[in-house]
């Protein structure tokens, strides 16, 4: 296990993030998900935060990061939660249309320390999402083809 450290203490804070649409809305896409991945890892850099994992289904995202003792969590979520909900309907207006309102994400989020679960399980948790949604598409070009 690596521990990471700081001038004045020795760490590791992993957690797993799950951000949901409003109304669990199914706007994810590959490149919705990865502008909100970049988005994410921009901010990240003013808490001190590093992302681990990242990966998305239809109407949610799953982030594995790594924070330092003194990072203000919450802070840090709901200043993601604001640009990223601005830029997401800047950039891709197909969005606006799929939502109710204003809102992009929910107002809840989950967040949970990894705790003594292995962080390669979790990892392996995260990489899988929307894994179902992948093999039906890939199985229905392959027939297509056929």
């Amino acid at each position: 296990m690596e521990l990471d450290s700081n001038a004045h203490s020795v760490f590791l804070l992993n957690y797993h993030l799950v951000l949901v649409v409003e109304y669990r809305k199914q706007v994810f896409d590959y490149d919705i998900s990865n502008r909100a991945k970049e988005i994410f890892e921009y901010i990240a850099l003013n808490y001190n935060i590093t992302l681990e994992e990242w990966n998305h289904d239809k109407d949610h995202v799953h982030i594995l990061f790594k924070a330092h003792p003194n990072t203000e969590i919450s802070k840090f979520i709901n200043a993601y939660k604001s640009a990223s909900s601005r830029l997401l309907k800047k950039e891709f207006p197909q969005i606006r249309r799929k939502l109710w309102k204003e809102y992009f994400w929910s107002q809840s989020f989950c967040l949970l320390t990894t705790g003594s679960a292995p962080i390669q399980v979790i990892k392996k948790y995260i990489e899988n999402q929307g894994q179902k949604d992948r093999n039906m598409r890939q199985n229905r070009k392959k027939m297509k083809q056929n």
